[in-house]
């Protein structure tokens, strides 16, 4: 099995003309934490929406543990284990956090959709539920409605449900966006913690956690490659400074 869990061949994406993602080659090696970063517009979500199949390529391809799946529906692409998280945190506000994890754990029972069996057939995922939750550090809120969690609190469930899906390749959009420092240590220590015998592919805006739990990182620019390594060689690459500098510099005009 190759190293490279998962691999782009000259992904494209164009809109009426606008080519938000271009030739872009990608590759995750597996078992890493590995950050797609770059300035605002650069078509970090756009490649997101593509690997998932929310979105299809003009041109290119996508390949997942060597096989392609350029042409597979976002419900393949989540079976074969690649499993996404979203920017905006996607939970059942009203449920509880234990019963949040076992709607994730549904898929097994292949009851999902029964929605005249008693809640009492779903018991049976407790137990794994409550181990999810205690590996994301919120089996004391097992109980707990989750729209009177914090918000950080909420992307750590997220996770928990993420998990609950046996993901062989995580995607994380955004995962500490819009939190305070206590919430994005919490939540960049999760992030850590669950890599275990995982693979995982995040868009983040934070340096800080990129820089403390990257094993690798691509820069796009526009919708292109710009670079690609380890943290401390890319940071230092005077295109990828130029095209930070430049944002900055832009937002602050």
């Amino acid at each position: 099995m190759s190293d490279f869990i998962l691999e782009t061949k000259s992904l494209t994406k164009e809109f009426k003309g606008f080519t938000a993602v271009a030739n872009v080659d990608l590759k995750v090696q597996r078992g890493h934490i590995h950050a797609l970063i770059g300035p605002n517009g650069a078509g970090k979500t756009t490649c997101f929406n593509l690997l998932t199949k929310f979105l299809v390529p003009t041109s290119g391809q996508i390949l997942f543990n060597g096989k392609d799946i350029t042409a597979h529906k976002p419900a393949q692409i989540a079976r074969l284990g690649v499993i996404r998280s979203f920017q905006i945190s996607a939970v059942f506000p009203h449920l509880t956090v234990l019963e949040n994890v076992r709607i994730g754990l549904q898929r097994k029972l292949g009851t999902t959709f029964h929605f005249w069996r008693s809640e009492r057939t779903l018991d049976q995922l407790n137990g794994r539920a409550m181990e999810l939750l205690a590996e994301v550090d919120l089996a004391s809120f097992a109980d707990t409605v989750t729209v009177d969690m914090p918000y950080g609190r909420k992307r750590a469930l997220e996770i928990a449900t993420t998990l609950a899906m046996e993901p062989e390749l995580m995607l994380l959009d955004e995962p500490t966006q819009g939190m305070g420092h206590e919430d994005v240590h919490r939540v960049t220590e999760l992030i850590r913690k669950v890599s275990a015998g995982r693979t995982i592919l995040m868009v983040e805006h934070n340096m800080n956690v990129v820089s403390g739990i990257s094993d690798r990182i691509s820069v796009l620019q526009r919708g292109a490659m710009l670079a690609e390594g380890p943290y401390a060689e890319v940071s230092k690459n005077p295109l990828v400074m130029e095209a930070y500098m430049g944002t900055e510099a832009g937002v602050g005009a």
